[in-house]
């Protein structure tokens, strides 16, 4: 992690940085996180490292492990499962308003924009895919589904997913880390957005199917690691 620059939003930036290591994984599930030690790697006090514990701890990010500090939260599947029901039903529903939306009689100017966005995404995260860059994969991943969150014309459903995004952000990381579900993830990506284009009834069964692949091809990683 880089250091922070002396200004004004230091908690915020401590915050980032930290949530953006557990989340991509350079932080590892069950990693005790050591105040002081980070204070000095980031170049900071103890004081907005605190600060930035207690915004974690609210995240569900850190927990305190009885009395031996604070850890990196774990990944246990029952959490898993509760975070992907709740992401299925907000991109049903986005993925449902966008093919509505493609179907209009106006809607060309509207496929074309969504065509332009959606293959750029596609192609980039496959180059990353390629690469083995699990983060930025994954990044462009959480863009691909904002994009579709964006199209459903429909402003809340973002903001509805996105408290969870921080936990599935860490465990996509894994799903491309451990699952070995890279390729498979952009090709469905790719089929899902030629759906929509067409306004395709049924989308959000693609949609749903797309997740519940993801999670369970995590959840049988994490059981073959133990």
């Amino acid at each position: 992690m880089k250091k922070v620059p002396s200004i004004t939003t230091r908690v915020d930036q401590v915050y980032t940085m930290i949530r953006d290591s557990i989340c991509d994984c350079t932080l590892q599930p069950g990693t005790h996180l050591v105040q002081e030690d980070l204070a000095a790697e980031l170049g900071v006090s103890r004081q907005p490292v605190q600060q930035a514990m207690l915004l974690l701890k609210a995240d569900g990010l850190v927990i305190e492990s009885g009395g031996r500090g604070l850890h990196v939260a774990p990944m246990d599947p029952e959490t898993i499962e509760y975070n992907y029901q709740i992401r299925i039903q907000l991109d049903r529903l986005a993925a449902r308003l966008v093919a509505q939306r493609a179907r209009e009689p106006q809607a060309a100017a509207f496929r074309a924009r969504l065509e332009k966005q959606g293959r750029a995404l596609v192609q980039v995260g496959q180059s990353a895919q390629r690469r083995s860059d699990a983060a930025q994969a994954v990044a462009l991943d959480v863009e691909f589904h904002g994009l579709i969150y964006e199209f459903s014309g429909n402003p809340l459903i973002s903001k509805a997913a996105s408290p969870h995004w921080n936990f599935l952000r860490r465990v996509m990381v894994n799903v491309l880390l451990h699952a070995g579900r890279g390729e498979t993830v952009w090709a469905e990506h790719e089929r899902i957005l030629q759906s929509l284009l067409e306004g395709k009834p049924g989308v959000e069964d693609e949609v749903e199917n797309h997740i519940i692949g993801a999670q369970k091809a995590l959840v049988d990683a994490l059981a073959a690691r133990g």
